[in-house]
C-alpha cells in the first residue's frame, strides 16, 4: 500500500481564501495525496492571556497575544466547505485537523472520513473521546507525548468505539523547527511495534531526509508543514517547506517506496541479463588435447556464464577432455 502524504498547509493561509486555495494547488501539484488544515474556534482554544510557544514570538509580532494571532487565522464554516469543494474538484483529500469540541461537530457535520488529532490534545480525553465515538478512521500525532500517555489515548479511542485498524500513530517532535538530534527516528518503529498499528511520521525539520528515512523505516503516512513562502509573516511559515521541496519530497518518497521492494532476495527484472555478462563458466587455460587429464594447471574461470558453472569445479577437476579444447573455449 502507498505511503500516505499529507501536505500541512495548517494555517499558513494567513486568513485567507485565496492563500488557501493556491496551497491545495501546490499541494496537488506536488502530488500529496491529502491537504490538511486545521480547524478552531478560537475562543474555545485558548484563554485571552495565553502566551505565546517561543517559535511563535520570533515569527510573529511579539506584541500580539496568541489569542489574537490565531484569531486572525480562524477559518469559519462557508470556508471549510469552499475549501473542501475545491479539493473535490481538483481530485485530493482535504483534512483538517480539530482543536476543540464544536470543531470535531463541524468537521463530523462536512462528512469528513479521517480526523487528525494533533500533539497537543493527546492528553485531552474529552476530544479524544468525542472522535473515537465517530467511528471514523483516525491518526494520532504523539508530540510531546511519553509512551505511557500515548497508550492512554489509544485506549480512550478504542474504548469509544474506533476499531483498533482503523487507528494510525504518528511520532512527532513539537518543536518548529525540529533539531535532527531531538528527532529519535527509531521512537517511531517503538510505537509501531508497542500499540501494533499501522505508524507515520509528522515532520518538523527543515528539509525532506527525515520523511525519506521515516518512508524507509516503514512510514506508512507521512505529514509535513508546506507554505508558499519561508518569507510570509506567519507562526509556522519558517519551519515549512516551499513548492519545489515539496514537489521533491513526494518525488522521494514515492522513488523509496518502489525501491524498498517485496524483500524477498532474487535477481530483478533488471539485472537477469547481466548474469552471462557478468558471472563466469569453467574455460580452458591452455590448448588441451583430447583425452587429457583436466587439472587446475590446464583449466580456469572466466567471463562469460554460458558455460559450467565454477560452482561444479571440483566435479571437473580430474576427469578426462572430451574433445580438443582452444585456450579460453569453455569447457
Amino acid at each position: 500500500m502507498s505511503v500516505f502524504i499529507i501536505a500541512e498547509a495548517g494555517v499558513n493561509h494567513n486568513g485567507s481564501i485565496q492563500l488557501a486555495k493556491k496551497l491545495i494547488d501546490v499541494a496537488i501539484d506536488a502530488g500529496a495525496d491529502a491537504v490538511k488544515f486545521q480547524t478552531f474556534k478560537t475562543e474555545n482554544l485558548v484563554s485571552k492571556d495565553a502566551q505565546k510557544a517561543n517559535y511563535q514570538k520570533e515569527t510573529t509580532d511579539s506584541k500580539e497575544s496568541q489569542f489574537e494571532m490565531i484569531k486572525k487565522l480562524e477559518l469559519d464554516v462557508d470556508t471549510h466547505i469552499e475549501l473542501i469543494n475545491y479539493c473535490k474538484t481538483k481530485n485530493i483529500i482535504f483534512l483538517s485537523t480539530p482543536f476543540d469540541l464544536d470543531s470535531v461537530d463541524l468537521l463530523n457535520n462536512l462528512e469528513l472520513n479521517i480526523f487528525k488529532i494533533p500533539s497537543g490534545e493527546i492528553t485531552n480525553l474529552p476530544i479524544l473521546r468525542k472522535i473515537g465515538n465517530l467511528n471514523k478512521k483516525i491518526i494520532l500525532s504523539t508530540g510531546m507525548a511519553t509512551l505511557e500517555e500515548i497508550d492512554d489515548a489509544f485506549n480512550i479511542l478504542i474504548t469509544a468505539g474506533t476499531k483498533k485498524d482503523n487507528i494510525t500513530i504518528l511520532h512527532a517532535t513539537t518543536m518548529y523547527p525540529t533539531p535532527y538530534q531531538d528527532v529519535n527516528l527509531k521512537a517511531m518503529v517503538t510505537i509501531g511495534n508497542n500499540f501494533d498499528v499501522a505508524f507515520g511520521y509528522s515532520d518538523h525539520t527543515l528539509g525532506i531526509e527525515v520523511d525519506i528515512a521515516a518512508v524507509a523505516m516503514g512510514a506508512s503516512v507521512i505529514e509535513k508543514h508546506f507554505t508558499l513562502d519561508n518569507n510570509m509573516e506567519g507562526p509556522d511559515h519558517k519551519a515549512s517547506l516551499e513548492p519545489n521541496e515539496l514537489k521533491n519530497m513526494v518525488k522521494s518518497i514515492r522513488n523509496i517506496e518502489l525501491a524498498l521492494g517485496d524483500g524477498i532476495k532474487k535477481p530483478s527484472p533488471s539485472e537477469t541479463p547481466n548474469i552471462e555478462v557478468v558471472r563466469k563458466s569453467i574455460v580452458a587455460s591452455c590448448n588441451i588435447k583430447k583425452g587429457t587429464i583436466l587439472t587446475e594447471n590446464n583449466i580456469t574461470v572466466k567471463r562469460p556464464a554460458t558455460g559450467i558453472n565454477p560452482m561444479l569445479w571440483d566435479s571437473i577437476i580430474g576427469i578426462y577432455a572430451a574433445k580438443d579444447y582452444n585456450k579460453d573455449e569453455l569447457i
